[in-house]
């Protein structure tokens, strides 16, 4: 689920604008999300009422985020998004440890989609660990919500890329994006196999170090650049 976070992180630490970047990597999850959405669906993951109700609000944020960033500098932003993020994944760390707890069913599922898509796109990248993170705090089954976030996020990184094309043309999508592609295609039928297969207690504390490491990793380049 940190695939556009840490590709966009390794770009711009490398000196890609912060809209290029994010564009590349859209263009890059367009296709890996697909592959992601079919691995899911085949296994079984997605809870389809869930589905819906993240994928409309998910786009709009996520068309929303894509015009701020090409118009406004919304790297500024990123430090404190990032640590948002690491403060997630210590709490995801924590209720991996302390799993059981009693699953309910998640509440806050519109604004977190469109939150999520707003920030996805306006910081390359936090779809999966924003929305994913909240809902699994929330108290949301993790295989399923697993399954239907990166399902939802399909749709959320075509629009997103259409709206970098339009505002950016085609030379917003550098070479990198095939590297992205290839990897991400790759390695994306596995992710759905882990999270059908992996009991609930170590996928929840391997989302929660993932998603820590990856922040304070973020927010680290960030305070040298």
């Amino acid at each position: 689920m940190a695939f556009g976070v840490i590709s966009t992180t390794v770009l711009i630490s490398l000196g890609v604008p912060p809209a290029v970047a994010s564009a590349s990597v859209h263009a890059g999850e367009s296709f890996t999300t697909g592959v992601s959405g079919i691995s899911h669906f085949y296994h079984r993951n997605i809870d389809w009422a869930l589905f819906k109700r993240l994928a409309i609000p998910g786009v709009l944020g996520g068309v929303t985020g894509a015009y701020v960033l090409v118009n406004v500098d919304a790297s500024v932003a990123k430090p404190f998004v990032l640590a948002y993020l690491a403060v997630i994944g210590l709490i995801l760390i924590y209720r991996g440890w302390r799993w059981p707890p009693q699953i309910k069913e998640p509440r806050l599922i519109a604004p977190l989609g469109f939150a999520g898509g707003f920030l996805d796109a306006a910081g390359g990248g936090g779809w999966g660990p924003v929305v994913t993170s909240n809902l699994l705090i929330q108290g949301a089954s993790p295989r399923k919500t697993i399954g239907t976030v990166n399902s939802a996020e399909f749709f959320l990184t075509v629009a997103v890329s259409i709206t970098f094309l339009f505002h950016m043309g085609a030379e917003a999508f550098t070479e990198s994006m095939l590297g992205l592609l290839i990897g991400g295609v790759a390695a994306a039928p596995f992710g759905a196999i882990f999270a059908k297969r992996i009991p609930t207690k170590p996928l929840l504390l391997m989302v929660g170090i993932i998603l820590t490491l990856t922040s304070v990793y973020g927010i680290y380049t960030a305070s040298n650049r």
